[in-house]
């Protein structure tokens, strides 16, 4: 998608074309598609005032130009995604494998967007410690999570989520949660590229399983909860700038709650050139999963399990340099992916 904001005695004249490609096309192929919806886009302000002498417009339309809008989709708008990786490494007294794979299906329309995402990571190691038998620790992490979201107009979306997840690390043997959820944007949805103002309600239930018993003497139960989000994203000349607050509350124990906010400023410099600020801070309450036992030495080094925080804190600093042509394939920012 391709924003032409008129400035000086072009104000008022803004326009947005968008660059069509296949999914599988490569980089260099939507480089010139996005290169020539860009020269599109300038003739009607090269234009205004009458054509200029000596403006030259060669037309050369391509073998299936014209075709796509009467061509059927064989795949209905729908594009899959496959990954995998696999990596060993070791040395004389330790040895890691790691296995992942991401499986996704989306299907993102103006109206409708549906979107599915299946990971498996898996992660072993093993310890010569000059025992009898190798130290071997194990991480598995198995996630299914969905999402379908429903236009209501420029301002109002609805739609639901959910996930089936399976975690070692925090003590999930089973989880399963959905939840129907609400959003209303400030600003109409066409205009993403310059702004957004979304806030956002969800109300749903989790059915949880253990591999051992919890702090609060659980091994299974099923948990009400809800949550509110409000997320700002503006972009202008200067840069952008982008921030959330997110609250979570189990409502069967009004005490059991995360409050999150994150904000992110990039300024640009130069053409090309742009310093980003970044911060994030959580309070958490709603540590349901942890573990009764006390951690061993080696879970809490290894990272193999979680431990109790009452909050977390990331602050970043960054210098990015872009240069070349940069393509966006979003067609609908609702729910924030």
């Amino acid at each position: 998608m391709l924003s032409l904001t008129g400035l000086g005695g072009l104000a008022g004249r803004d326009s947005t074309l968008k660059a069509v490609t296949g999914t599988g096309d490569p980089e260099d192929v939507r480089r010139r598609q996005l290169l020539t919806t860009l020269r599109i886009a300038l003739l009607p302000y090269l234009a205004r005032d009458g054509v200029p002498q000596g403006l030259k417009v060669d037309v050369e339309l391509g073998p299936t130009a014209g075709a796509s809008a009467g061509r059927r989709d064989p795949w209905n708008s729908w594009v899959f995604s496959i990954r995998g990786s696999g990596s060993m490494n070791g040395e004389e007294s330790n040895k890691e494998r790691q296995i992942s794979a991401e499986l996704g299906a989306d299907r993102i329309t103006p109206n409708w967007k549906t979107t599915f995402g299946l990971e498996i990571d898996q992660e072993t190691e093993e310890f010569d410690l000059d025992e009898d038998e190798p130290v071997k620790v194990q991480r598995r992490e198995r996630d299914f999570s969905w999402l379908i979201v429903k236009a209501l107009g420029e301002h109002w979306s609805a739609g639901a989520r959910g996930e089936v997840r399976s975690s070692t690390f925090d003590n999930t043997k089973l989880r399963i949660a959905a939840a129907p959820a609400i959003e209303f944007n400030v600003f109409p949805y066409s205009t993403y590229q310059r702004r957004q103002l979304r806030a956002q309600y969800a109300l749903g239930v989790q059915r949880q399983k253990y591999f051992e018993e919890t702090l609060f003497g659980k091994l299974d139960e099923t948990l009400p909860a809800h949550e509110l989000s409000v997320t700002y994203n503006q972009r202008e000349r200067w840069g952008s700038v982008e921030g959330r607050v997110e609250w979570f509350q189990y409502l069967q124990d009004l005490s059991k709650s995360r409050l999150e906010t994150n904000g992110e400023v990039s300024w640009r410099i130069l053409r090309g050139l742009s310093v980003s600020a970044d911060a994030s801070a959580s309070r958490q309450r709603d540590q349901i999963s942890l573990r009764r036992r006390g951690a061993t030495p080696e879970e809490i080094l290894l990272r193999l399990r979680e431990l109790q925080s009452g909050y977390e804190y990331d602050v970043s600093l960054s210098l990015t340099y872009t240069f070349g042509s940069i393509f966006s394939s979003i067609v609908n920012p609702r729910f924030g992916q």
